[in-house]
């Protein structure tokens, strides 16, 4: 009976301090080496009393391990394609940009694996594999993020998505305490059973979870995500507040033979240069310091700031395209049915790209498109839709509505909108 009591005290014990401690690197985001030991003394006394754990605090760790993992896809999940870039710059960080074309379908089965290991723990079905899945996962993730903490190679993981920002340093001390919760499990994976049904229905079921949540995955990315973490969300104001100052814009500009990069304060380049234009495609641009409240700006051809547009009209189509290499003639044939819809109905309208001139060349072949066109930076423009194309509604800077390539509204549904 005593010794009971203590294992019930130890494995009870050692999962709140777990607990504890994860809200406490919660709160601080710069490395502690205080808050590193004490993960470290958890994480040793986790496997020491390994196989004291009672059953009740085995079904409590497998629980919270659970429930972390489902939220976590979940929050992925609603944004896969923000998921996707995420794992593109761990692709550049790690020096194979290469496998680009592979980060949708390795960020859809990422988030899927760890949708399923969760739920698999929570309700109790297949508990072995899915310990061994959590396993295998946190051996990827605790590797990867300490990694990352040292030699900070992508600034967020994107654990969380972009719902929640954690420092590298927190991201990695999160994960060894997932660690310390989930050694008892794995040490004890052979008493977790599931009594009351048979393997067959278990594999049914997991079967049945994994393909909701790959039908919530793929809803998320032919659509819009179904829950929106970023700025750009429906309803936000997104007009620049007090200081209006004018903001020095700096544009980074690619040599395409050489590959040499030079970054030249906006309008001093040589934009009216033919032969520099053919031979120099954008990159990105920046805005110097605190001096735009706004933080983002377009530009047109010229290099000039024109980012007061987005918050002048009264009623504005934001036709978004970071990639012109992603249109098809679908695409181009709904974009021209926003064109004609806004000209007829005397609705303002412009294009924003992250695109070189060959973009401005398509649309001069494709419309009769002159002023309207802007560059913008790729990750801003990944920010306002998930979609390439993709469409806003704005009045005077607050986002009305958003539409996915595939949704794009009828005539009816944007003047009812425009009318309101």
């Amino acid at each position: 009976m005593e010794d009971t009591k203590k294992s019930v005290t130890l494995s009870f014990g050692v999962t709140f301090i777990a607990l504890l401690l994860a809200v406490v690197v919660g709160f601080n985001p710069e490395f502690s080496w205080p808050v590193l030991i004490a993960i470290l003394l958890t994480l040793t006394a986790s496997c020491l009393f390994r196989k004291r754990y009672t059953d009740g605090a085995l079904v409590l760790c497998r629980i919270l391990v659970g429930l972390l993992f489902v939220f976590s896809s979940f929050m992925k999940g609603v944004d896969p394609l923000g998921t996707q870039y995420k794992m593109y710059d761990y692709f550049i960080a790690y020096g194979i940009e290469g496998m680009g074309d592979m980060a949708l379908p390795l960020a859809v089965f990422m988030i899927l694996a760890e949708f399923l290991v969760g739920a698999c723990l929570i309700v109790n079905v297949l508990p072995r594999l899915a310990v061994l899945g959590a396993s295998l996962l946190m051996l990827f993730f605790t590797i990867t993020t300490f990694f990352d903490a040292m030699f900070d190679l992508v600034p967020d993981c994107g654990c969380f998505g972009t719902a929640i920002k954690m420092s590298n340093w927190q991201t990695f001390f999160k994960n060894l305490i997932i660690d310390s919760v989930l050694i008892p499990l794995i040490f004890n994976n052979k008493s977790l059973k599931n009594k009351e049904f048979g393997f067959v229905k278990q594999i049914v079921a997991a079967v049945v979870l994994a393909a909701l949540f790959l039908g919530f995955e793929i809803y998320n990315i032919r659509h819009l995500p179904v829950i929106d973490f970023m700025e750009w969300k429906v309803g936000n104001d997104m007009s620049p507040k007090e200081n209006t100052a004018s903001a020095d814009i700096y544009l980074t500009y690619k040599n395409k033979i050489t590959g040499e990069t030079k970054e030249y304060l906006s309008p001093n380049y040589p934009w009216n240069d033919s032969v520099w234009m053919s031979e120099w495609e954008f990159v990105s641009q920046r805005v110097d310091g605190d001096q735009n409240t706004f933080g983002f700006s377009i530009l047109d051809a010229y290099g000039d700031d024109y980012t007061h547009v987005l918050f002048d009209s009264d009623n504005l189509l934001v036709l978004v395209a970071p990639y012109i290499n992603e249109f098809d003639a679908k695409d181009y044939v709904n974009c021209e049915r926003i064109v004609d819809l806004a000209r007829a109905n005397g609705l303002d309208y412009i294009w924003i790209t992250s695109e070189n001139s060959k973009f401005i060349d398509s649309l001069y072949r494709h419309y009769d498109v002159l002023d309207e066109v802007y560059y913008g930076d790729e990750l801003e423009l990944k920010t306002m839709v998930r979609s390439c194309p993709g469409l806003m509604l704005m009045k005077n800077g607050v986002v009305v509505d958003k539409w996915s390539k595939i949704d794009f509204p009828s005539e009816k549904r944007v003047l009812k909108l425009v009318s309101e």
